[in-house]
């Protein structure tokens, strides 16, 4: 792992109210975060909230947002005869389809220069799913300046697109103007590069399907406009016996060093990798550190790092060839099921230009952020 120099969870969820009296706050996680032209530190953080009644004698419910501009949404009622399965987060309809219990919605909360101390948070939504817009739910927001432009990328959920990446845009990082889908269904962690290389933009993505002969991985398109994207390409990162051989995403919008491109990105162990995970560990040196609290059924959210070319991102300079960060703290583990998760989000140079500040959501619950050298990234890098 990479030294961490400072640390502290931001955001918990007992730290906010609920939108309603229906719901109950699960998770303040997956920040999009980017540095202000006056300095200060804006995060975009995912609100999940659950409904606290989800079913009765006669029916489930499921929330869905209705409004057009304002935060307005509904509970929808199911009967229990035409559900074949449900959890504590779905519905399973017997017809293959599904409803959530759950909504989320992203609030903004505005950062000192530091990084570390709050300055204000949004009482109410900031930014949440219109009836054209994410309707079951917007998640896990990043942002990129571009020039003067700031771009966010989310998650859209809905019953007619599915799960798709949908985009906003901004002059101040505030008010934000909808554009649409522009990654249709199954297609997440698109992050976009912060500088118009050879004359396009440039933004990783990561679809998936039921239908696969690889796990999900990372993909690089081009755009002329931000509006329509192609020549897309695999990104094939790493082979069967590396640490991040399956399902993995971007994490952070890269940022420019003078190395290359730098991006976090994370990529899950489970405990079919054992020997791997075993071996990731040894060379880690963190063996006392999870001694006893890693078992073989848990999932583990890593983070890496890549090195991209300057001048053709296509090009890959580096890779870490072990994780640079693994869940091991208390607030990096779920509150469900066997998974520690670090989920990186947001990378924003240092003040002193020499240290990155990562920001993740950790235990899909909280948000952390954490201060590292920039160096000490490159020499797990080896450049």
């Amino acid at each position: 792992m990479v030294k961490v120099k400072k640390e502290c969870v931001l955001i918990k969820p007992e730290d906010l109210k609920p939108s309603s009296s229906d719901f109950e706050i699960i998770g303040t996680f997956n920040p999009g975060a980017v540095r202000l032209a006056n300095g200060d530190i804006i995060l975009y953080v995912r609100i999940w909230e659950k409904l606290i009644k989800t079913e009765d004698d006669d029916y489930f419910y499921s929330p869905r947002m209705v409004g057009n501009e304002k935060y307005k949404l509904v509970i929808d009622k199911f009967k229990k005869k035409l559900v074949e399965n449900n959890s504590d987060f779905d519905i399973q309809f017997k017809d293959g389809t599904k409803r959530l219990t759950f909504i989320s919605h992203l609030k903004k909360v505005i950062l000192d220069k530091t990084g570390f101390k709050i300055k204000s948070i949004d009482k109410n939504p900031s930014f949440f799913g219109l009836k054209w817009d994410g309707e079951l739910g917007i998640e896990d927001p990043r942002i990129t300046k571009i020039n003067d432009l700031y771009v966010m990328t989310y998650v859209g959920l809905s019953r007619n697109e599915n799960v798709s990446t949908n985009y906003a845009v901004s002059n101040d990082c505030i008010k934000w103007f909808r554009k649409g889908v522009i990654f249709d269904e199954q297609n997440k962690d698109v992050v976009m590069f912060p500088e118009i290389i050879n004359n396009e933009y440039v933004a990783l993505e990561r679809p998936e399907g039921s239908f696969e002969f690889s796990h999900p991985h990372m993909w690089m398109a081009f755009s002329k406009d931000l509006e329509s994207w192609g020549r897309q390409r695999p990104l094939i990162i790493s082979k069967k016996e590396d640490w991040d051989f399956g399902k993995v995403g971007a994490g952070a919008p890269p940022i420019r060093t003078e190395k290359g491109w730098l991006l976090i990105y994370h990529a899950i162990l489970t405990a079919k990798k054992k020997r791997i995970m075993e071996d990731i560990i040894k060379k880690m040196d963190i063996s006392e550190c999870i001694s006893g609290i890693i078992t073989n059924k848990d999932t583990l959210y890593c983070a890496g790092a890549i090195l991209f070319d300057l001048k053709d991102p296509k090009k890959i300079i580096a890779k870490s060839k072990v994780p640079i960060l693994f869940p091991i703290k208390k607030h990096e583990i779920a509150n469900f099921g066997d998974l520690r998760v670090i989920f990186p989000t947001g990378l924003i140079l240092d003040e002193n230009k020499e240290d990155v500040l990562i920001f993740s959501g950790a235990g899909d619950r909280v948000t952390t952020v954490k201060k590292i050298g920039l160096d000490n990234i490159f020499k797990k890098l080896g450049v």
